[in-house]
């Protein structure tokens, strides 16, 4: 696939070059199939905010499909609120790359897309070395910040948007006390992987007892000071999240 990081545009706000971008859907068509390649173009960056999308008949030529599959692709855009279709205007690209990554990885999990699973890859190694680290180089303060956001974790009940939130600040701390800017930076770049992730696999059975233990383990070994065994007990929680993530989207929810 051709990527272009800034394509020219007309001076009337069009993308000119997303069609030639485009290269025909080689199986048979559906609409899920042609919503994923512009997904491709949208979340690499190839196309600006307030950007108009091509016709839909220059994009059925591009792709090789029926106007209807294409339809279909940019209504399901639509809804996901990663383009807005203007009746009469044409379809225009939403928002800014900050707000449309988490709505892209949730779509990316939905079609099983190869760029999540990088990020799920990437966000498994990261969190282990964050651990090891942090279990290097944690202060009893670092500590004592750890325990609160477990403690927010077990505090939550049954408000899923509070638990998501401790959860995200647990890994993030474990970030911070890694005091490794760059690793820190980057887990921090995938935040929206983080929160997507938890809001999908919430509903799996056994997924806040889990997670609870898993996070009890890894601050175990934090306080003790033992990188091995904060390393372990990463890999492991990363282990069992992949299997609720795995399990949520096998189960289409």
């Amino acid at each position: 696939m051709t990527v272009t990081s800034q394509p020219d545009q007309h001076s009337d706000g069009t993308a000119p070059d997303l069609a030639r971008l485009l290269r025909p859907v080689v199986r048979e068509s559906n609409v899920s199939e042609v919503a994923k390649r512009l997904l491709d173009h949208l979340s690499a960056g190839d196309i600006r905010p307030g950007t108009r999308l091509p016709a839909e008949r220059q994009l059925a030529e591009a792709l090789g499909v029926a106007r209807s599959s294409v339809r279909g692709a940019l209504s399901a855009l639509d809804v996901l609120g990663i383009i807005e279709i203007r009746p009469g205007s044409g379809s225009y690209v939403r928002e800014g790359t900050s707000e449309f990554l988490p709505r892209a990885i949730n779509w990316g999990l939905m079609l099983g897309q190869r760029r999540t699973q990088d990020l799920v890859e990437v966000r498994t190694y990261m969190e282990g070395v964050s651990a090891r680290l942090a279990a290097e180089r944690a202060t009893d303060t670092d500590v004592t910040l750890l325990e609160g956001h477990l403690r927010h974790m077990r505090e939550a009940g049954g408000d899923v948007s509070a638990f998501i939130d401790a959860d995200i600040a647990f890994h993030l701390e474990c970030a911070r006390i890694a005091r490794n800017s760059v690793l820190s930076d980057i887990l921090h770049s995938i935040r929206a992987l983080l929160q997507v992730w938890m809001e999908r696999v919430s509903d799996i059975e056994g997924t806040v007892s889990g997670t609870l233990c898993e996070h009890d383990a890894v601050l175990r070994a934090i306080r003790e000071r033992d990188p091995e065994a904060a390393d372990r007990a990463m890999a492991e929680h990363m282990r069992m999240a992949s299997a609720r993530l795995r399990a949520s989207v096998d189960a289409g929810t």
